[in-house]
């Protein structure tokens, strides 16, 4: 059983993936991963990036999260949605960041939807709309999801307004990463900040 690992430096209590020692991962973990943030680009980045982060190892896309907000116009929606096929090319050819095709026309396309959503209460309305009305617990890696009915919802929603690559697994992270419920295991030293910060966020 898999629960919160202590910090060899500090003696303090995490989840297992933030490591033992310090890092871009645990400062991930410590200062953003769970605590919820405002406004539409930055409910756009999260979203995207969990889309690139497919397959891929979340310290990756971390280390390459200033290049991909400096090539998506500080996810300013209806900037990425002006973005044409010349756009494209440029995106594939910049080695700072993840060049996948599918992806990168995603973030396109998921802007442009964004764009549209606002005539009915905005991204970040519509996925904070979808938090759980009782929050999972887990006290060990074991006993965590990798989806929810309500990240399925979430998804089906999305996509029924025109975004891609939002599945649910996706976007249970993509809920996780933005508090709409609080992440952490039972025993880490995050989980009572950041349920304390998700009940603020929503009063």
């Amino acid at each position: 059983m898999n629960g919160p690992v202590v910090g060899v430096d500090d003696g303090v209590p995490r989840c297992p993936w933030a490591g033992a020692v310090p890092g871009t991962m645990r400062d991930y973990h410590d200062h953003e991963w769970g605590r919820p943030v405002e406004g539409e680009s930055a409910h756009l980045e999260r979203l995207t990036l969990e889309a690139f982060q497919s397959g891929l190892s979340w310290a990756t896309i971390l280390a390459k999260r200033p290049a991909f907000r400096q090539v998506f116009a500080g996810f300013d929606a209806e900037r990425v949605a002006a973005y044409d096929a010349a756009d494209v090319e440029r995106l594939m050819g910049d080695a700072r960041i993840v060049r996948n095709r599918r992806k990168i026309e995603a973030a396109l396309v998921n802007a442009a939807a964004t764009v549209e959503l606002r005539e009915d209460g905005g991204l970040e309305a519509l996925v904070r709309s979808h938090a759980p009305a009782v929050p999972p617990a887990p006290a060990t890696t074991e006993e965590q999801q990798t989806t929810s009915p309500e990240s399925l919802a979430l998804s089906k929603d999305l996509k029924r307004r025109g975004f891609v690559f939002v599945g649910p697994t996706t976007m249970f992270a993509l809920m996780e990463a933005l508090g709409i419920f609080d992440p952490h295991l039972v025993g880490c030293h995050r989980r009572a900040a950041s349920a304390t910060l998700t009940r603020c966020s929503s009063d």
